[in-house]
């Protein structure tokens, strides 16, 4: 049977200008929360809504107005103990534990989860939906939405550096486990 999954990112929180691992606790900003408010008409349709457990989602979810169930296997990257850290600071202070974590998908420097596993776990959530069929839609962080392209795709884990995701955009995947269709992200907001 054929899903439609729409996974919207969270809106901007004050993490993302900052270039900083979010450790889940960072609030969004104004401007984000005012585009959420404003998204909300423009959302598609479905018959299942759910968030990741981060606040940013959880409150993005609230804003635009939906009912959601906070799903484990859609929350965010652990990334151990450089959450709360910015990119510059870890690079500066771990310069081979970066460059091992941006090469090798199954390096874990940080002590949290591996890219690979990250993969995996969205992967596997994203197939359990298709025996479903209908429509699911779900707020969830940027690094969930590009983990879920990397495994819909059949991408190599690489891959997962090259997708942006901007805040408030919905990316579209069409099908059943072993095969999807994308959708590029669109934004909320005209």
């Amino acid at each position: 049977m054929t899903v439609r999954v729409f996974l919207v990112s969270s809106a901007e929180s004050e993490a993302f200008g900052q270039a900083r691992f979010d450790d889940g606790t960072s609030p969004l900003t104004g401007a984000g929360e005012e585009r959420a408010r404003a998204a909300a008409p423009e959302l598609p349709g479905a018959g299942a809504y759910s968030t990741a457990s981060s606040a940013r989602c959880r409150r993005t979810a609230e804003l635009l107005g939906l009912t959601t169930e906070v799903q484990q296997p859609l929350r965010d990257w652990d990334l151990g103990r450089w959450r709360g850290l910015r990119l510059d600071e870890v690079s500066a202070a771990e310069p081979e534990g970066v460059a091992r974590w941006l090469s090798d998908p199954a390096a874990a420097p940080h002590g949290g989860e591996a890219l690979a596993e990250l993969c995996g776990r969205v992967g596997g959530w994203l197939d359990d939906r298709a025996p479903d069929g209908g429509r699911v839609l779900a707020v969830v962080e940027p690094a969930v939405v590009r983990a879920a392209l990397v495994h819909a795709l059949g991408l190599p884990p690489q891959a997962f550096w090259r997708l942006d995701v901007l805040p408030l955009t919905v990316t579209e995947l069409t099908g059943r486990a072993g095969r999807w269709n994308l959708r590029c992200g669109r934004p909320l907001t005209r």
